[in-house]
C-alpha cells in the first residue's frame, strides 16, 4: 500500500513538473515570437541595407524632390497568432516596447486606428520610429509643378495614403480609408466646399462624422474621421485618424458663396483623388517588408498628373484671393461707419 502511495506522488510530482515545464515553453514562444518580428534591424537587415546600392536613389529633376530612400528605415513583420491568448501576449508586449504615439505611427502605417489594430494577421513595423511618419513618406518631399499652388490635398487610392503640399513642400501626409469597390470614391480634381465639425452620414443617421470636410456637395463625399478597417471600406467618404480630420480641417479653405448662398462666389482648396486599388491583391504596405521604397510614388508620374490641372488650380486661386480681398476691403470701410458713436448734446 505504502508503495502504490510512493507511485501515485511520483507520478503526480512527472506530471506537474511536464505542464509547468510545457506552460514555460508556450510562454517563451510568445516572447520570442515578438522579439523575432519586433526587434531592431537584425544581421540579416543589416546585409539588405548593404545591397542597396547609392546610385539607385533617382535622379533629382530640378528643384522637385523624390520620396526619401528607406536606406536606414527597413521594416520587420509582427505576426500575430490567431489563437486569441497568445495574441493578447502579444500586444501586451507590444504596447510595452511602445509608446502610445508610437503604437499609433505603426498603426498608421499599417492604415489601422487603435479600434481596428484586431483586423491586422501582421503589422509591418518600422526598425526606427519616427511618429510624424514623415521619414516613411511614400510621396515626394518636393513637387516643383505645385511652386505656385499655395494649398493641395492629394489622396491615393493606390496606397490608400494622403498628402497635404503647401507651395510644393511636403508639409503631412496619412492613412485614409477610401470607397469600397461597389461605392468608390470619385477621381480626379475638385475643390473643397463646406465644413462641420460633426456631421450625420446620410446612409445612416447613426453614423457621426467628425470634422467633416466636403469636397463633392452632390454626391455628399467629403473627408472626416472614421473607423481605418486596414482596406478600402467607406461609402465614398475618405476617412481619417481623428489627429489628421482636425489638422485638415484648419488648414484648407473653404468654398466662398454669392449672397443667397446658390452659387458659388469662390473655390476652396484644391483636392485630387487619384488610382486605381488592386481589389483582393496584397495590401500596398505589406511590400514595404520586401521593399522599403515599395510604396513610392515617383516625382515624375505626380509631375504628368497635375501638370493639366495646375492651370485651373491657378486660376482659382487668383480669383479667391481676389474675392477675399474684396470681403476685408468692404469690411475695413465698414468698420469706422459702425464703430462711430454719436456725439453727446450738449447743454
Amino acid at each position: 500500500m505504502k508503495n502504490i502511495s510512493v507511485k501515485k506522488s511520483f507520478l503526480y510530482a512527472c506530471l506537474s513538473a511536464i505542464f509547468l515545464v510545457s506552460c514555460k515553453k508556450e510562454i517563451e514562444k510568445i516572447s520570442d515570437t515578438f522579439k523575432d518580428t519586433v526587434s531592431s534591424v537584425s544581421e540579416a537587415s543589416e546585409t539588405e541595407k548593404d545591397s542597396i546600392k547609392k546610385d539607385s536613389v533617382p535622379a533629382v529633376k530640378k528643384e522637385s524632390a523624390p520620396p526619401a530612400m528607406q536606406e536606414d528605415g527597413f521594416y520587420n513583420a509582427l505576426v500575430l497568432p490567431k489563437d486569441k491568448k497568445m495574441r493578447d501576449s502579444v500586444y501586451a508586449e507590444f504596447s510595452k516596447k511602445y509608446n502610445e504615439k508610437e503604437r499609433t505611427a505603426i498603426l498608421a502605417l499599417n492604415r489601422l486606428d487603435s479600434k481596428s489594430k484586431w483586423n491586422a494577421d501582421t503589422l509591418v513595423v518600422p526598425a526606427k520610429i519616427d511618429t510624424t511618419l514623415m521619414a516613411y513618406s511614400p510621396f515626394p518631399l518636393q513637387l516643383d509643378v505645385l511652386n505656385e499652388v499655395k494649398k493641395f490635398v492629394i489622396f491615393s487610392y493606390p496606397i490608400q495614403a494622403y498628402a497635404v503640399y503647401s507651395n510644393g513642400t511636403l508639409v503631412k501626409w496619412g492613412p485614409t480609408s477610401m470607397g469600397k469597390k461597389s461605392a468608390q470614391t470619385t477621381r480626379g480634381l475638385t475643390f473643397a466646399n463646406w465644413k462641420k465639425k460633426l456631421a450625420i452620414s446620410t446612409v445612416s443617421s447613426e453614423w457621426k462624422l467628425p470634422y467633416n470636410f466636403n469636397i463633392h456637395n452632390i454626391g455628399g463625399i467629403g473627408w472626416h474621421e472614421y473607423t481605418l478597417p486596414g482596406y478600402p471600406a467607406s461609402h465614398s467618404c475618405l476617412r481619417l485618424l481623428r489627429k489628421d480630420a482636425q489638422w485638415l480641417y484648419s488648414y484648407a479653405d473653404t468654398w466662398i458663396l454669392n449672397p443667397g448662398g446658390a452659387t458659388t462666389k469662390a473655390k476652396g482648396t484644391a483636392v485630387m483623388v487619384f488610382g486605381d486599388y488592386k481589389w483582393g491583391g496584397r495590401k500596398p504596405w505589406r511590400k514595404l517588408l520586401d521593399d522599403p521604397n515599395a510604396n513610392n510614388i515617383s516625382v515624375e508620374e505626380l509631375t504628368k498628373l497635375l501638370e493639366p490641372d495646375v492651370p485651373k488650380m491657378l486660376k482659382e486661386q487668383a480669383n479667391r484671393e481676389k474675392v477675399v480681398d474684396s470681403i476685408n476691403a468692404a469690411k475695413a470701410m465698414a468698420a469706422p461707419i459702425e464703430n462711430e458713436k454719436p456725439a453727446e448734446p450738449s447743454n
